[in-house]
């Protein structure tokens, strides 16, 4: 039989669907998961919260005035009110994250904003994109702090800034402030960062700060001073002008130098404080370290003497003068002036000599030579005097005293006190002159001068000579007519001169009476006899040759060279 087979039954077919994502899914994930990065970048940015305090909120506005390092933001304004006080306000700052390294005890914040000062305009970008605030870090190593006190002026060097600070005393601060320029030689090379009273309030410390490579021309005998504005200096060369810059005229500067022998001094450190010396010429001076003290005694006005005055010897200066003040003399019983000199010993070169000389024995040895101290104008139109040293070797004798430590120097009378003195002389003699019996005197000379004019006596010589002066012109016109007729004139011409001569002799009697053997008149007369005298011998002559020798009219002499 045969073997019979089923067919396998298929089964039903079973149907799935699969569930598909919708696309509309894909926004808010995409949303969430950009939400999601930006939490997370700014969680990640995220930088601590500070507080600054400023004295107003001028120019401050939430949410947009920034927090700039190098011009680079990382902070921003996020809220502004009053502190309890109601004296400042308090800034809140959200700083970046990349900034919380910046935030030590050494950083510095200060509003940035258009300033127009003597020396600088600066700001002049935030006009158009607003006042910002300006961080300066600081050097490394501060300690971490999220409060600060904002500056109300910005600083003058940032911390970055390569170079060295020093400090500077000065007796009075002048012009010079925050941002005046430090010169050498003429290049602005650092800048005054500020200034503060000192412990006393007698003087005033200035922080100075200079720039690199400049800060290695600084050494430690280096010398500073105010070169601040216009100096006018007064000297025996006239006025002297001198202007530094025109930064150093707005704002004031200080200029310094190195002497040549201070140059090989070790370079200055960071932070060594210095003087800072009223000018140039006084920076100068203190070049010369060993100073010997002396004082001399003056009488009379010192008028136009001051401490800085120039002590000088033959010319060159050698010392100033620290101090002016009255002295009571109790020995004298006398008032005079004190005045306290330093002289520089350094300013002598001494050649030839094995070792340095004590300068109190260089001092004494010159007193023994006539050296004294003298009041000396140094310009006739301001009326400045120094102390000159010169020698006077008729001066009396002048031994070497001490007080204490100090020199005392003897003194001469000035020129301006020589002259005072020779004029009062003068008038003291007139004084002593009695004027009012020489004034009677002369009155009477005048009185018999004019008698003696109007006498008889000088009328008549006078005429006796006018009449002789016309006899002779006559004379010599008749001389060509004939010499007869004036031959027999001539007795009578003679006699004539002879009565004028007479009455001139009188008349000068008259007048020696009246002014005396040795005036001006008496001298006149006799030259005016002497002439009329030789006038007369020759025509005396004249006459009695002709009597003699008529025949010399027509011939001439003929005895010439006989010896007769």
């Amino acid at each position: 039989m045969s073997e019979q087979t089923s067919a396998p039954v298929a089964a039903d077919p079973v149907v799935r669907q699969r569930r598909r994502i919708s696309l509309v899914w894909l926004i808010p994930i995409v949303a969430a998961l950009l939400a999601g990065f930006l939490l997370w970048r700014s969680w990640s940015q995220q930088g601590p919260t500070i507080s600054l305090t400023f004295r107003s909120a001028d120019g401050i506005e939430v949410g947009k005035t920034k927090v700039k390092l190098k011009a680079v933001d990382i902070g921003t304004v996020s809220a502004v009110h009053l502190s309890p006080d109601r004296e400042r306000v308090v800034v809140q700052v959200a700083m970046t994250r990349e900034a919380t390294e910046d935030l030590t005890d050494r950083a510095r914040f200060w509003m940035v904003k258009p300033r127009v000062s003597a020396g600088s305009i600066s700001g002049l970008d935030t006009l158009l994109s607003g006042s910002y605030i300006a961080i300066d870090p600081g050097a490394e190593g501060g300690k971490r702090q999220l409060s600060f006190t904002g500056l109300e002026v910005p600083p003058v060097i940032s911390s970055d800034e390569p170079g060295r600070a020093f400090l500077m005393h000065a007796a009075r601060l002048g012009s010079i402030g925050p941002g005046s320029p430090v010169i050498y030689h003429g290049l602005t090379v650092g800048q005054v960062q500020g200034y503060e009273l000192g412990a006393m309030a007698d003087t005033v410390t200035l922080h100075v700060f200079v720039l690199s490579p400049y800060a290695d021309y600084v050494h430690d005998a280096s010398h500073f001073w105010n070169a601040s504005g216009i100096q006018l200096q007064t000297n025996a060369d006239g006025l002297k002008l001198r202007v530094e810059s025109l930064a150093a005229v707005l704002s004031g500067a200080i200029g310094f130098d190195t002497p040549p022998e201070a140059a090989a001094t070790p370079i200055a450190a960071d932070g060594r404080a210095y003087t800072l010396f009223d000018d140039e010429d006084a920076a100068k001076a203190a070049g010369f370290s060993r100073r010997t003290p002396m004082v001399t005694y003056l009488r009379g006005s010192v008028r136009g003497l001051s401490v800085g005055s120039s002590v000088e010897l033959f010319g060159i200066r050698i010392g100033s003068v620290t101090d002016v003040r009255l002295h009571y003399d109790p020995v004298a019983k006398e008032i005079g002036v004190a005045v306290h000199l330093d002289v520089q010993p350094d300013r002598f070169s001494v050649e030839n000599s094995p070792h340095v000389q004590d300068p109190m024995q260089v001092a004494r040895a010159l007193l023994a030579q006539g050296l004294r101290a003298q009041l000396k104008t140094t310009n006739l139109i301001t009326g400045q005097l120094s102390i000159a040293l010169d020698f006077f070797p008729d001066a009396p004798i002048a031994p070497p005293q001490m007080e204490g430590d100090v020199l005392v120097l003897p003194s001469q009378p000035g020129d301006m006190a020589g002259i005072t003195r020779s004029i009062g002389d003068v008038a003291d003699k007139l004084n002593r002159l009695p004027l009012d019996e020489i004034g009677k005197t002369v009155l009477s000379t005048l009185k018999s001068v004019d008698q003696l004019t109007g006498s008889p006596e000088l009328k008549a010589s006078l005429q006796s000579m006018a009449s002789a002066t016309a006899s002779l012109k006559d004379v010599m016109r008749q001389l060509d007519s004939g010499l007869a007729p004036t031959l027999k004139r001539l007795p009578e011409l003679t006699a004539s001169l002879q009565k004028a001569t007479d009455n001139a002799g009188r008349a000068m009697g008259s007048i020696n009476d009246g002014y005396g053997t040795d005036s001006d008149f008496h001298r006149s007369m006799d030259r005016l006899l002497s002439q009329v005298t030789e006038m007369t011998r020759a025509v005396r002559f004249l006459a009695e040759f002709l009597d003699a020798h008529p025949e010399a009219l027509v011939r001439g002499r003929t005895d010439q060279g006989s010896g007769k």
